[in-house]
């Protein structure tokens, strides 16, 4: 005779969890988090050059011509992914310290916008970054002088490119330079212009990260920091944000908002899920959150070395940036990810 399964007087419990979690249709329908390629925003380098260059830190990432771009918006658009965001990366004849080529309408950024526009129409949201650092000498998101960012000086000078942008097709200016102010001028500016009808997603709460790196590489932005360090500023950490605050995330967000943001967006994504969450819980607004570079190239660089199933940590990954609150992600894995979608 077999040994009773609970000792005597003891009940078998009535509730239980497993039981739901038996069958992958059961756990379908009563998942709490769905991600599908609506939830997402595709990253993409430009460079002026007619072939596809891949970005060595970055597995699976290329710089692409304009032509590649604009067949990327299109794949985009066929796998039900709502937006691409551009990065353009600048040749160093275009670099200067006062940024000008920045706010050049016929500069690469704004090249690439009218051919997309021309081939997408508003099929496929385009987001544009609004800073610098690809376009200044020193690597840095605002204009340098005597060894400081200037705040004020930068802002003019990023007014002047969302209005570029703007006028080439853009959907959506993204100012990711952490200046002080620069919403509210932006708003202002754009509206100024007519153009109210471009949306400002702010990098409202940006940190000093560790995990920019291989997104640096892909720009080329790397080498000129080595001169902005030359120039008294070593790092990022005067104008972006502390990794050690979360309080002062939630007042960057207001200010942004009062300053006339449609969406905020919190950078990284992987390793600010908590402020994901405090933002989304504590505003109620559209809050976008970027998987950034180091972040991507990590999961590459496990899978690779045979430590991880890279489809299954890429997807996992992103799944718990939605779980945390974030209503749209920036992720490399965007298209990878939508092909298992469908």
């Amino acid at each position: 005779m077999s040994e009773p399964l609970l000792p005597a007087g003891a009940a078998f419990p009535t509730t239980r969890p497993r039981r739901i979690r038996q069958h992958a249709w059961l756990r379908s329908l009563v998942a709490e988090t769905v991600l599908t390629p609506a939830d997402l925003i595709w990253p993409l380098f430009v460079h002026d050059h007619p072939a596809a260059v891949p970005v060595g830190a970055m597995p699976g990432v290329e710089r692409l011509s304009i032509e590649g771009i604009v067949r990327a918006a299109a794949e985009a658009a066929a796998l039900g992914i709502p937006a691409i965001a551009l990065f353009p990366v600048v040749e160093s004849r275009h670099k200067s310290d006062d940024a000008a080529h920045a706010f050049d309408d016929d500069n690469l950024a704004c090249r690439t916008v009218r051919a997309i526009r021309r081939e997408t129409g508003n099929s496929v949201g385009i987001v544009c970054d609004v800073a610098l650092d690809p376009y200044t000498t020193h690597g840095h998101d605002g204009l340098l002088a005597d060894g400081r960012i200037l705040n004020d000086e930068t802002v003019a000078v990023l007014c002047q490119q969302s209005l570029s942008l703007a006028s080439a097709g853009c959907h959506i200016v993204a100012p990711s330079d952490m200046m002080d102010g620069r919403v509210g001028a932006i708003r202002q500016a754009l509206d100024g212009a007519g153009r109210q009808d471009v949306c400002i997603l702010s990098y409202a709460a940006k940190y000093a990260s560790a995990f920019y790196g291989p997104f640096r590489d892909a720009l080329g932005s790397s080498a000129a920091l080595g001169d902005g360090a030359a120039r008294g500023v070593t790092d990022k950490k005067t104008y972006q944000m502390d990794t050690a605050n979360g309080d002062e995330a939630l007042r960057e967000v207001a200010l942004d908002l009062a300053e006339g943001a449609d969406m905020v967006m919190v950078k990284p994504a992987g390793t600010a899920l908590d402020i994901i969450h405090r933002v989304k819980r504590a505003f109620g607004v559209p809050t976008f959150a970027y998987q950034v570079s180091g972040e991507y190239s990590m999961i590459r660089a496990a899978a690779t070395n045979g430590w991880i199933d890279g489809e299954k940590a890429a997807a996992e990954s992103v799944l718990v940036i939605k779980r945390a609150g974030a209503d749209a992600i920036l992720t490399y894995f965007a298209p990878e990810l939508a092909r298992a979608m469908r």
